[in-house]
């Protein structure tokens, strides 16, 4: 559409993942297997949590969430991008985009969020396993994590609402295969500065405030491992923050490659490949990594298995 001497854009168009009809092929395929894996590992988490009573704790509380969120973060980026890829369209509509932008962030800031939380989790049970009960109970708990869901939307929509006011009226596309803040604000031919203070001071803010928090945590949960005495004691306190670490060092490591780099470094095909690793490799990882090397877990996930091979075996033999 035009206005006045200017073309004002309607759609996008995402060059994230563009290649030859044989890469684009494969890409889906890797991709939508990809997507199937996450989807069914994160749900088997939230299954096996409410399944065994054993695992009624804060702990896997937590964990039940963030395999809610990687099935929501994961689901606004790879159906759209496995989309243009079979159909080769690679466009995006302005509202559709706009729309991922608000999730996007909602879900990446979740994620950060609930690690930042489970960490807390894991220093109150080894730092103060008296008071954990006390400290960690199921009503503070929910309260924590609805609270972090507001902040997280409030969050979002304050980016989206920026967003939404500036007029784009040059190129439409998108080095990128997902809308996200800093390839938008590139295209615009609007006054960004506000947009970039919001992603300085709050989103910074929202940033860095659950790394350092996990950083604390686990200076204080080291510090106290290293005043106990005996090694049964010592592999007991690490095995219950060893899976988190995991996860924690996994997402935090490629999102910060994304987003801390300078932008006089900036390379588009580098910049896709270590996204996919934070958005589509990651969330595919954790429950792999939470169920095996999670003794209760792995228990608790074959109590189930066994349990529900039980109940379809009398009823073929009831046929």
């Amino acid at each position: 559409m035009e206005t006045g001497n200017r073309t004002v854009i309607k759609e996008f168009v995402l060059l994230g993942l563009s290649g030859s009809a044989e890469q684009q092929h494969f890409l889906s395929v890797l991709f939508l297997c990809m997507y199937v894996i996450t989807l069914s590992g994160n749900m088997l988490i939230i299954l096996v949590v409410g399944f065994d009573s054993h695992l009624h704790l804060p702990m896997y509380f937590f964990l039940s969430n963030l395999a809610f969120v990687d099935i929501c973060f994961t689901s606004t980026t790879t159906p759209q991008m496995i989309v243009n890829i079979l159909t080769d369209t690679q466009t995006i509509s302005f509202v559709g985009c706009l729309s991922q932008l608000f999730f996007f962030i909602s879900f990446v800031n979740m994620d950060s969020l609930l690690l930042c939380v489970m960490a807390y989790d894991r220093c109150v049970a080894v730092c103060h396993p008296l008071h954990y009960t006390a400290i960690m109970n199921l009503h503070f708990c929910v309260q924590l994590v609805v609270g972090l869901w507001i902040v997280t939307y409030l969050h979002a929509l304050l980016h989206t609402l920026l967003m939404a006011r500036l007029h784009f009226c040059a190129s439409n596309i998108i080095h990128h295969f997902f809308c996200d803040l800093n390839p938008l604000l590139e295209l615009s031919c609007s006054d960004i500065s506000l947009n970039m203070v919001v992603i300085f001071t709050v989103g910074g803010l929202l940033a860095l405030t659950p790394l350092i928090c996990i950083l604390v945590s686990y200076v204080l949960i080291f510090s106290t491992i290293l005043k106990i005495t005996s090694t049964q004691g010592k592999q007991r306190a690490f095995s219950t923050c060893g899976c988190h670490l995991s996860v924690v060092v996994l997402f935090y490591g490629t999102a910060s490659a994304v987003y801390f780099n300078p932008s006089s470094s900036f390379i588009p095909e580098s910049d896709t490949l270590l996204a996919i690793m934070y958005t589509v490799v990651t969330p595919m990882l954790n429950p792999f990594i939470y169920s095996l090397r999670n003794s209760d877990m792995k228990r608790a996930l074959r109590k189930m298995l066994s349990r529900k091979t039980l109940l379809l075996t009398r009823k073929l033999q009831n046929i």
